[in-house]
């Protein structure tokens, strides 16, 4: 787990940062450089998840022979420093904007700027809410992202297999009405509606955060102590969890059900501190999120919905899927 204490506003290349500063117009290639510019916002750069998304998109940004702008707020949850973010950037005329929202309703507004003002936008890994959007007439260019639903749906009906169909379960939600989160709830939730054994007895929010991980953990197994299994809807916040199992001196009794597959957890998995997590492969969405913007930059088509491949990951096949990395 990546924990950062220096405040983040932006990772920007040389050339990027002299064409951010110099340009005049969306149109205009970067002053040093001679290439296009291309936005990528993150939710936070403290988060391994997003930090392997900006890898990927760098490696595209090579390949396409462009300029990359990546920034980022410092916390997931701090989505009006993210729309200051966006609202600099269409100010600085980029060419295209990659986001990956921090609030499917509050960005909304941010991006009938970045449309207002002429810059396509493609919408990464959090769908924008789909009524505010349109009550707003907010066009998108693509979105780009994995089926959080069905992430929800595979760790659920793995429990179900795991657990003979008896387990008493807590959930650690994201961030209260984020569609990331509350997609892969309800396909959890969908995926175990048959197995009257499978009981969820608790289920609070951590904020995508390894801290209130622990500590919502820590209060929901004091509250009930014959939990047997959490389900975190990322890994940040299964690994705060297992640190208050642990805590509570009952490591290798609880099973721990995360989503990301980030270096950490594959290596809880490996360890047997950690059950099972859904892999998401971010560096894949990087690249395509900036390929998706570039074609819509130049005018040519792109495929509205973009998806990009789940799977699970479990210690059966946590090391040969960490070799393909």
């Amino acid at each position: 787990m990546l924990h950062s204490r220096v405040r983040f506003i932006g990772i920007l290349s040389v050339s990027a940062l002299a064409a951010f500063a110099g340009a005049c117009n969306r149109d205009t290639p970067g002053a040093s450089s001679g290439k296009p510019r291309v936005a990528l916002v993150l939710k936070t750069l403290n988060n391994p998840f997003f930090i392997d998304m900006q890898r990927g998109a760098e490696r595209a940004a090579k390949d396409l022979n462009i300029d990359l702008v990546v920034q980022a707020a410092d916390r997931e949850t701090d989505v009006e420093r993210q729309m200051q973010i966006v609202e600099n950037l269409i100010q600085a005329h980029v060419g295209a904007l990659a986001l990956t929202p921090s609030g499917s309703r509050e960005v909304v507004p941010v991006v009938g700027k970045a449309n207002a003002s002429n810059i396509p936008v493609v919408i990464v890994d959090t769908r924008l809410d789909q009524k505010a959007a349109t009550d707003a007439g907010v066009k998108i260019a693509s979105f780009v992202g994995s089926d959080n639903y069905r992430g929800g749906q595979l760790v659920g009906q793995y429990l179900v297999k795991a657990s003979n169909g008896h387990a008493r379960v807590a959930i650690l939600e994201g961030i209260p009405g984020h569609e990331t989160g509350d997609s892969r709830v309800r396909g959890f939730k969908d995926a175990i509606k048959d197995s009257p054994g499978v009981t969820i007895v608790a289920s609070q929010p951590a904020n995508w955060e390894r801290d209130q991980g622990f500590n919502v953990f820590q209060n929901i197994l004091q509250a009930h102590a014959d939990i047997d299994t959490v389900f975190a809807c990322n890994d940040i916040m299964a690994l705060g969890a297992i640190e208050a199992i642990a805590a509570a001196g009952k490591a290798g009794r609880i099973r721990v059900l995360g989503f990301d597959a980030i270096d950490d957890a594959r290596r809880a998995i490996t360890e047997g501190r950690m059950t099972a997590t859904v892999a998401q492969y971010p560096d894949e969405m990087g690249r395509a999120a900036i390929e998706a913007a570039v074609k819509a930059m130049k005018g040519e088509a792109v495929a509205p919905d973009i998806g990009v491949r789940i799977g699970l990951i479990t210690k059966e096949n946590a090391a040969r899927e960490s070799e393909k990395k």
